[in-house]
């Protein structure tokens, strides 16, 4: 019986987000890697997660990155091989944001993603279908960015309020970017700390 109550309680839940997020559940095509892609909150199996990103909450305020294109971002980036979910969020973390994560992360779920391209991004990471995972989480931002060289190459880190952090990612952006926020400060709120 709880199993099945469970499954039940996570439907309706799933339906309840589809509804209040629309533009984040609708189908997708990222040009840019040439991804039909999907949200669901459904987290997807660890070995389609090809890539991390966190809605981090600093004190109440989302953390945001700022590239050296002028171009705003979620801290979050691509798994490395044999690199585990939580290894590659630290990481990034720190590469990106500076910012370290204070206890466990909350899974707001991930965009699947499809492509004809020939070959996978990277030779170990699965192909054709992958995932994006979204979450959320407490942060501190307690050094500066790494900035390697193989990455984005930061130049200003901002903890903004929820309502700035969505216009500023709505520039250049879908408009799913701004419910990803929303749908983030809801589950925070949720947990009981919004």
């Amino acid at each position: 019986m709880t199993d099945t109550t469970d499954r039940t309680d996570t439907s309706a839940r799933a339906a309840e987000l589809a509804v209040l997020f629309p533009a984040l559940h609708a189908p997708q095509y990222w040009a840019w890697g040439r991804y039909d892609a999907q949200f669901s909150t459904e987290l997807p199996p660890d070995e389609l997660v090809t890539n991390i990103h966190l809605v981090g909450f600093a004190d109440g305020d989302v953390v945001l990155c700022r590239d050296d294109r002028d171009h705003w971002f979620l801290p979050g980036g691509t798994r490395e091989q044999d690199e585990s979910v939580t290894d590659c969020l630290e990481r990034e973390l720190r590469e990106e944001a500076g910012a370290r994560l204070l206890g466990e992360p909350g899974w707001l779920g991930a965009h699947r993603c499809h492509t004809e391209d020939a070959v996978p991004y990277r030779p170990w990471q699965p192909h054709p279908d992958k995932a994006w995972l979204w979450g959320w989480g407490e942060v501190v931002l307690d050094s500066t960015p790494t900035n390697p060289a193989d990455g984005e190459q930061v130049v200003e880190v901002r903890a903004v309020p929820v309502d700035e952090a969505q216009r500023l990612l709505l520039t250049g952006h879908d408009a799913w970017w701004g419910e990803l926020i929303e749908l983030a400060a809801e589950l925070r709120r949720r947990a009981g700390l919004g």
